[in-house]
C-alpha cells in the first residue's frame, strides 16, 4: 500500500526492529497493521494524517508504543511522498455530471459523427470500451481505470440520449430505475429484513429479482445469452446455488471433476471428436463449478495465467532476437530453459 514510496535503507530498517526474537516480530507485525489501518482511514476518508495519533495514545496498553513510534515516522514520509487527492463533494460532482450531459448534447448537434450514431452503431465500442476497463482493473491501473471509466458512462449517457430522442427514456429515467431496484433489493438497507452477511444477502437477491415487476420469470433467465461461456457458466451455477442447488460439502465437487474427466478421456480414446468436444465441456463446466465453490473467480485467474504467460513468451522472444536466433530453429529444450529462466525472475 503507502509502504511502496519507502527506499530500500527504510524498509531494512524495519526489518532490524524484528531482530530481537519472536514475540518482538509479531508485536511489530501486529503495531504495524494497527497504525496501518488508522492511515489509510485517514487517506480514504480525506483526514489529515496526524489523525493517526489517537493510535498512539491508545497502543501503550497493547505494549506497541516503542514500535508504533517507529512506524509513524515511517508512514508520515510514505504520506508526504504519497500523491494524495482529495475527493470531490457531491455539489462538485453533481456540477461534473451536468457538465458532462451539457457536452454530449452539444456533440449530438454539431459533431457529423456523434449525430450519426445509433444504438446499434455504438453497440460493438461499447462492448470494446468495456473490455478495456476491465483490462485496466486487471493491471490495477488506477489512472487507466478512471479513463476508461469514462468512456464506459459516456456510452450509458449516449444510449440515454437516443432514448430521449426517441420519447423512451432520459437519463432520469435510467438513474430513478437504477435507484427504486437499489432500495427494492437492499431490503436489510431500507426496510426490515435482517441479513448479516454477503452470503444471505445474495440468497435474498435472487428471490427478490423474481418478484420484481419486469424482473426475472425463472431463476437462470436473469443471464444474458450474449456472455462470454466462462463467465456464463459461473453465473449459472451462483443463481443456481442461491435458490438450494449445490454441494452440501464443496469437496464433493472432486468426484465429479473426476468423473467428468474420465469421460473425456473415454471420448478422445475412442477419437469421437463431437462426444469428446460435449466431454470437455462438461469438465470446464465441472472445474469452474469448483472454483466458484472455492470462492476463486474463473475468469479472473484464467486472465492471470494468460497474463503470465504472455510475460514469459515475450521475454522467450526477446532473449532470442538479442542472441540473433529465430524461435523456429530452437529446440524446445532450448527454449523450456529460457522459460524456466523467466519463472525464476518472477515473470
Amino acid at each position: 500500500m503507502y509502504f511502496s514510496a519507502l527506499k530500500p535503507s527504510q524498509n531494512r530498517l524495519c526489518l532490524l526492529e524484528q531482530s530481537n526474537g519472536i514475540v518482538t516480530q509479531l508485536r511489530f507485525q501486529l503495531a504495524s497493521r494497527w497504525l496501518q489501518f488508522g492511515f489509510d482511514i485517514a487517506v480514504r476518508y480525506s483526514l489529515n494524517p496526524l489523525f493517526t495519533t489517537f493510535l498512539l495514545q491508545s497502543a501503550p496498553t497493547l505494549g506497541f508504543y516503542p514500535y508504533l513510534c517507529k512506524r509513524f515516522q515511517i508512514l508520515i514520509f510514505s504520506y508526504q511522498t504519497h500523491i494524495y487527492k482529495k475527493m470531490h463533494s457531491r455539489k462538485e460532482q453533481m456540477e461534473a455530471f451536468g457538465r458532462f450531459l451539457d457536452i454530449l448534447d452539444e456533440l449530438r448537434v454539431k459533431c457529423p459523427w456523434d449525430r450519426k450514431q445509433t444504438n446499434e452503431s455504438l453497440r460493438p465500442n461499447t462492448i470494446e470500451e468495456t473490455y478495456e476497463l476491465c483490462d485496466a482493473i486487471m493491471r490495477d491501473d488506477k489512472k487507466e481505470i478512471c479513463k476508461e471509466l469514462g468512456d464506459v458512462l459516456l456510452h450509458v449517457a449516449f444510449y440515454a440520449k437516443i432514448g430521449s430522442e426517441t420519447g423512451d427514456f432520459d437519463i432520469k429515467d435510467v438513474c430513478d430505475r437504477l435507484c427504486e431496484k437499489l432500495i427494492f433489493r437492499h431490503p436489510h438497507v431500507f426496510g426490515e429484513v435482517k441479513a448479516d452477511t454477503a452470503g444471505q444477502v445474495s440468497e435474498n437477491w435472487e428471490q427478490l429479482k423474481l418478484k420484481e415487476k419486469d424482473g426475472n420469470k425463472t431463476v437462470l433467465s436473469g443471464v444474458p445469452s450474449a456472455l462470454p461461456s466462462l463467465i456464463k457458466a459461473y453465473r449459472i451455477q451462483d443463481k443456481a446455488r442461491n435458490v438450494g442447488f449445490d454441494w452440501e460439502e464443496k469437496e464433493q465437487v472432486w468426484d465429479k471433476v473426476k468423473e467428468e474427466i474420465a469421460e473425456f478421456q473415454v471420448e478422445v480414446a475412442n477419437m469421437d471428436k463431437e462426444k469428446a468436444e460435449a466431454e470437455f465441456g462438461d469438465v470446464m463446466f465441472s472445474l469452474i463449478n469448483a472454483a466458484r465453490l472455492y470462492k476463486i473467480n474463473p475468469d479472473n485467474a484464467l486472465e492471470l495465467t494468460n497474463q503470465k504467460f504472455i510475460r514469459r513468451f515475450n521475454y522467450l522472444e526477446e532473449h532470442t532476437i538479442k542472441e540473433g536466433k529465430n524461435l523456429k530453429d530452437m529446440s524446445l529444450e532450448e527454449m523450456d530453459a529460457i522459460w524456466n529462466e523467466a519463472k525464476k525472475k518472477g515473470l
